[in-house]
């Protein structure tokens, strides 16, 4: 994962900027709330001794105390700029934590994420729910073929992927625990975001059938008889 910073020129003037780069070991002083234990997901794998602090939260502190003050309705103005391009968007407070959060979370080492790593890797900020699926979607079947190609085990169709977003369900509704813990006021960027991501997470599994279908008509030449294979 390359390093890409996001810039929000806020409401009152003030100009934040948010530094990604890749995971590294954890400071020595981090907030209680990162802790393992602390509203730890029923579905974690980890256990305290081996693993003290939860590494999607620990992503998520320099989110948490960028954001914190901040209600998630307010426009910002967001630059995000990367080695490859600079995408530009007009949005809200609550769009650019989704977005970030996703970003943090896929690159964070929680396991149950993992199979989200390479869209940390290829970011697209500001996602459209249909962009989300064809990417998410393209990245499970690549990493199926990574996986046959040397010799690993692979879960035919798009079961493997609806049972990885189940699991990830009960991540996002334990974090949005956390993140209720830390609140400041009744700011509330940082919960309403992760209410986003797992709308998305619990929709998936139902829907995704139904959303292929409409990224069909993009594929129409490529189904078509005598057409290009």
């Amino acid at each position: 994962m390359a390093s890409l910073a996001y810039h929000l020129k806020l409401p009152d003037g003030r100009e934040e900027s948010l530094q990604v780069v890749p995971p590294a070991a954890a400071p020595a002083k981090l907030p209680p709330w990162t802790a393992l234990a602390f509203q730890q997901c029923p579905n974690c794998p980890l256990s305290p001794s081996e693993s003290p602090s939860c590494p999607m939260a620990v992503r998520f502190v320099p989110l948490v105390e960028l954001f914190g003050k901040l209600h998630s309705y307010e426009d910002v103005f967001a630059r995000v700029e990367s080695d490859e391009r600079t995408v530009t968007k007009r949005t809200t407070v609550q769009r650019v934590l989704r977005s970030l959060m996703g970003l943090l979370a896929a690159s964070s080492d929680c396991p149950r994420i993992t199979f989200l790593k390479p869209m940390a890797h290829f970011h697209l900020p500001f996602s459209t729910g249909e962009e989300t699926i064809f990417r998410v979607v393209s990245t499970y079947l690549l990493a199926q073929h990574f996986r046959a190609k040397h010799g690993e085990a692979v879960v035919p169709g798009l079961d493997g992927l609806k049972e990885n977003y189940r699991q990830l369900q009960q991540v996002n509704q334990a974090m949005a625990k956390r993140m209720n813990a830390v609140r400041v006021e009744d700011c509330d960027g940082a919960v309403n975001a992760l209410v986003l991501l797992d709308l998305f997470a619990q929709a998936l599994p139902d829907s995704i059938d139904h959303d292929l279908e409409e990224l069909q008509p993009a594929f129409q030449k490529l189904l078509d008889v005598g057409g290009p294979a």
